[in-house]
């Protein structure tokens, strides 16, 4: 029983944390509830790549709503409920999603012309600068250094001095978190270069 309460009482510590923007925290609640999650998406879904997608966004609506949270109320109970309506409603529109993506996929083998090309990039730099703001300043820093340059995860880990681990959950929430932003944004000409870009 005490372990239980000691365990409790760690959680409820981190969550205040999380709510006041503790990037520390977050990531430890992150890594606590990954595998548990995943599993019980997994249960439903049925696919581990669905279950994933369930799970960062979940924790990206965690980071973007923390000062919401009400730490007086069970965070496993607090997570569960949004992983349980993310995957209702995935289950509802996964006809709709894979519509989605058989027209962005068609489109982009449409779009070859040079000049085409650069109007999109021009475009998605627009929206991409937009979503970057989104992330915290680590996850951008993160980022930038993955994708602009072109440095590996153990290098990113080795400068900063942080976990490999801790890298791939900054990396991997950022973009979902970018994904999540163009989504709602760009149009369907941007979501080309998206789907080319964020799943290179």
């Amino acid at each position: 029983m005490t372990n239980s309460n000691n365990s409790s009482e760690k959680e409820r510590e981190l969550v205040l944390k999380l709510i006041q923007g503790n990037e520390d925290a977050f990531c430890e609640l992150y890594s606590s509830y990954k595998h548990r999650l995943i599993y019980f998406a997994m249960k439903f879904l049925k696919s581990s790549e669905f279950a994933e997608d369930i799970f960062q966004d979940t924790f990206t609506t965690i980071w973007q709503t923390r000062k919401f949270i009400n730490p007086d109320i069970p965070f496993s109970s607090f997570l569960y409920t949004i992983m349980r309506n993310r995957i209702l409603n995935l289950l509802r529109n996964l006809d709709n999603e894979t519509e989605l993506k058989n027209y962005i996929f068609d489109q982009a083998i449409d779009a070859h012309e040079d000049i085409e090309e650069h109007l999109f990039s021009k475009e998605f730099m627009k929206y991409l600068t937009c979503a970057m703001e989104k992330l915290t300043p680590r996850q951008r820093e993160i980022f930038d250094m993955s994708r602009n340059q072109d440095m590996s995860h153990k290098e990113i880990a080795q400068k900063l001095g942080i976990s490999l681990n801790t890298v791939q959950e900054h990396i991997s929430i950022a973009l979902k978190t970018i994904r999540t932003y163009l989504d709602k944004h760009a149009g369907p000409y941007v979501n080309i270069v998206i789907f080319l870009f964020l799943l290179k």
